[in-house]
């Protein structure tokens, strides 16, 4: 709780001094509206349909996304911190892949896979697969040695392992892993809806509201839900992370 208003103070004075910079013509009132009229504006398209498919399309591309990297990251993880020789054997091509901005990939997926909702998928796919799988693999080195050989010598198999073994003691890094890579999903999302030009979408829609109108009301709306939206991931995951591994200090060790 002390947190959460610590950061409603932080949110209260930025949007003070915002309103106060604008209204003393510092900036134009044209081209960076006040926070007072964002704000209107903000709710006003909160009970516009059409608005509102945009934020259903973003999300939805964004769930997809992240499912979809967790389902691929956990597996390969846990896959390639079981196997050094294998984890040495790829480090070179996944460290040549990793640093590559999603950007960079807009024209060959939309040239591969067309400018559908499965190029925006795909993007937030690449872009937050890598914390999830690199958290796990950190998990799984943190897994305690005794227990695996235990597992081994009584005879289990290696999935058994994986599954039974080492997957509920790196929990709390995969889930670590999620919770970073979630926000860069909806950051990967929106950036290729709005780059791409996608059809619906929060990216789409703030596109259009900066192409050929004076209403930038409507563009810094649109960057305010999608922030919102980013935040409350966020907090509702770190919530929830908290709850189940209470014992842990995962967040201090995350890996990005």
């Amino acid at each position: 709780m002390t947190k959460l208003l610590r950061n409603l103070i932080g949110l209260a004075g930025f949007l003070v001094l915002w309103e106060v910079v604008v209204q003393v013509g510092v900036v134009s009132k044209t081209f960076i509206p006040p926070p007072s009229v964002v704000l209107v504006t903000v709710g006003e398209l909160l009970g516009d349909p059409s608005f509102l498919r945009d934020v259903v399309a973003t999300m939805l591309a964004w769930l997809i996304a992240l499912l979809i990297a967790v389902a691929v990251g956990v597996p390969a993880g846990l896959l390639l911190g079981s196997i050094p020789v294998l984890r040495n054997a790829t480090a070179a091509i996944v460290e040549f892949l990793r640093p590559i901005p999603v950007a960079a990939l807009i024209p060959l997926v939309l040239l591969v896979i067309g400018s559908g909702p499965e190029a925006k998928i795909t993007l937030a796919v690449y872009a937050s697969l890598w914390p999830i799988m690199f958290n796990t693999i950190y998990g799984f080195s943190e897994v305690d040695p005794v227990l695996m050989e235990t597992a081994r010598a009584c005879g289990t198999s290696r999935f058994r392992i994986l599954s039974s073994v080492a997957l509920p003691n790196t929990a709390p890094f995969v889930f670590t892993g999620i919770r970073l890579s979630a926000t860069i999903a909806l950051i990967a999302v929106v950036s290729t809806e709005f780059l791409a030009g996608s059809e619906v979408g929060l990216g789409n829609f703030i596109l259009v509201a900066s192409t050929g109108s004076t209403r930038f009301d409507l563009v810094l709306a649109g960057t305010v839900v999608a922030g919102v939206l980013g935040f409350l991931i966020n907090e509702g995951l770190e919530q929830i992370g908290k709850r189940l591994f209470r014992w842990s200090t995962v967040d201090r060790e995350a890996i990005a």
